[in-house]
C-alpha cells in the first residue's frame, strides 16, 4: 500500500485555515519544498524556531503533528531537540531550550477568557472581535509553553476563546465560512485540553452553519457527534437540554417543525428533571427562558400564532435585564407573529421596540428578524404604522450602523 505520508500535519494544516502547502510555508517563512518536506512519510525534524511558529499557528504539540523527535544521547549540544516529560498523561511540547509558563499564567490566560465571555452580552461585536482573537492568538503562543495541569488550563480557555469568536462571527457579523474555519480551531484546543463537553459545545455550534442553510442531514449528524461528545461528560441537564434545543433550531429552519417541537417538550422534559452534575461555567448562553424563546420561534414558524404569542411575551418577561441580544429576537419574533396575525400596527410596535434595543446593542441576528418581519409587512406598506416603521428602519443611524457591521 503506498505509503500516504505526514497525514497529521496535513489534516492540521488544513484544519487550521491554510488550504495549500504554499500558503503554509507563506505563514511559517520557509519555501515550499520544506513543507513538502514535512508533510512526507519521513518528515525532518524542524529547526526550534520553526517549531514554535508552526505549534502557534496549528495549535497542536510538533507530536501531534506527525515529527518524531530525534533521540537524545549523552553530551548532546544544547541547540539539539528534547522531549520533555510526560505529565499526567497529557503529552507535553517537544520544544527544545525554552522555559515552561508557571501555573498563573494557565489561570491568569483562562481570566480573561472568562471576562470577554461576559463582555461579549454588552460590548459591540466589532469592538470585542478583534480583542478575542488577540488574545486567542497568544494562547497559541503559549501553548507550546505549557506542559501537565496549566497546559489543559491554557487549552481549555483557548477552545473558549475560539468558541466565543466564532460565535460573534456566525451570530453577529454573519460570516459561516469564517465562524466554521474559527470552531474548527476551537476543537483543535479542545482536543489538546481533553475537554469532552467543550467539545461537544463546539460541535453542536457547528450544527447551525449547515442548519441554517437548510442541510438538513449535515446538521443532524453534527449533532449526533455532538451527542457523543456529551455522553462522555458528565453532561448537565442544561447541557443536555441545550443539545436538543439547538437541533431543534435547526430542524425548524429545515422546515420540521414537528420533529422541532419534539425536540423542545424533550429538553422541557430533561430540565424539569434536573440532574446531579452541574453546568460548565461558560454555558452562559442558555437558560429555561432561552430555552422558551426556542419554542416561541418555533411556534411561529408552524403557525401556531397563539401558542406563539402567549410563549414569546412569557419569555420576554423572563429575561435579564442584561440580555440585551435576546431581547431583540423575541421583539421581532412577536413583532412576526402580529404581521402572520394581519396585526400591522402591533407588528410594527414590537418591530420599533426591537430597533430601540439595537441602537443600545447591535445584533444582526435580530436585524434579520426586524427586516423579515418589514417583508412580511408589505401588504400594508402604505399604511402609517409601516410607513413610521421605514424611517426608523432607513433612518442615517440604524442604515449605516448596518453598513457598519
Amino acid at each position: 500500500m503506498e505509503n500516504e505520508g505526514n497525514v497529521k500535519l496535513r489534516a492540521a494544516r488544513i484544519a487550521a485555515g491554510y488550504g495549500t502547502q504554499e500558503a503554509l510555508a507563506e505563514a511559517v517563512g520557509v519555501a515550499v519544498r520544506q513543507v513538502r518536506r514535512w508533510e512526507s512519510a519521513s518528515p525532518p525534524w524542524p529547526r526550534d524556531a520553526v517549531q514554535r511558529v508552526l505549534t502557534s499557528l496549528l495549535c497542536q504539540d510538533m507530536e501531534s503533528l506527525g515529527f518524531t523527535s530525534p533521540t537524545s544521547v549523552p553530551g548532546q549540544r544544547d541547540g539539539q531537540a528534547r522531549k520533555l516529560p510526560r505529565t499526567q498523561g497529557v503529552v507535553t511540547v517537544p520544544v527544545p531550550g525554552i522555559t515552561l509558563q508557571p501555573a498563573t499564567a494557565g489561570e491568569d490566560f483562562a481570566d480573561v477568557t472568562r471576562r470577554h465571555r461576559r463582555l461579549y452580552w454588552t460590548v459591540a461585536p466589532a469592538t470585542l472581535h478583534p480583542a478575542v482573537v488577540a488574545h486567542a492568538t497568544l494562547g497559541c503562543a503559549l501553548l507550546p509553553e505549557t506542559a501537565g495541569v496549566t497546559r489543559r488550563t491554557v487549552a481549555a480557555a483557548l477552545a473558549e476563546s475560539f468558541l466565543l469568536a466564532g460565535r460573534i462571527e456566525f451570530f453577529d457579523s454573519q460570516k459561516p465560512a469564517a465562524a466554521k474555519d474559527t470552531w474548527t480551531r476551537a476543537l483543535q484546543a479542545a482536543g489538546q485540553a481533553d475537554d469532552q463537553l467543550l467539545g461537544a459545545a463546539i460541535l453542536a455550534h457547528t450544527a447551525f452553519i449547515p442548519g441554517w442553510a437548510g442541510d438538513r442531514q449535515a446538521a443532524v449528524e453534527r449533532m449526533t457527534a455532538a451527542r457523543t461528545y456529551a455522553r462522555r461528560g458528565p453532561a448537565s441537564a442544561t447541557l443536555l437540554a441545550w443539545l436538543d434545543a439547538v437541533e431543534a433550531e435547526c430542524e425548524t429552519r429545515c422546515g420540521h417543525t414537528q420533529t422541532a417541537l419534539t425536540l423542545l417538550g424533550h429538553a422541557e422534559d430533561v430540565l424539569a428533571a434536573g440532574g446531579e452534575d452541574p453546568s460548565p461555567e461558560w454555558l452562559d448562553w442558555f437558560s429555561p427562558v432561552r430555552l422558551a424563546a426556542f419554542k416561541g420561534h418555533t411556534q411561529l414558524t408552524a403557525g401556531h400564532l397563539p401558542q406563539a404569542r402567549e410563549t414569546l411575551l412569557q419569555v420576554l418577561d423572563g429575561l435579564e435585564p442584561s440580555e440585551d441580544k435576546q431581547r431583540t429576537v423575541v421583539l421581532g419574533d412577536l413583532a412576526a407573529v402580529e404581521a402572520a396575525d394581519r396585526n400591522p400596527e402591533k407588528a410594527c410596535e414590537h418591530a420599533v421596540a426591537a430597533l430601540d434595543q439595537l441602537r443600545r446593542t447591535w445584533y444582526s441576528t435580530g436585524m434579520d428578524r426586524v427586516r423579515e418581519v418589514r417583508r412580511a409587512l408589505t401588504p400594508w406598506q402604505h399604511e402609517r404604522c409601516v410607513r413610521d416603521l421605514d424611517d426608523r428602519l432607513y433612518g442615517w443611524e440604524t442604515t449605516v450602523s448596518a453598513l457598519g457591521r
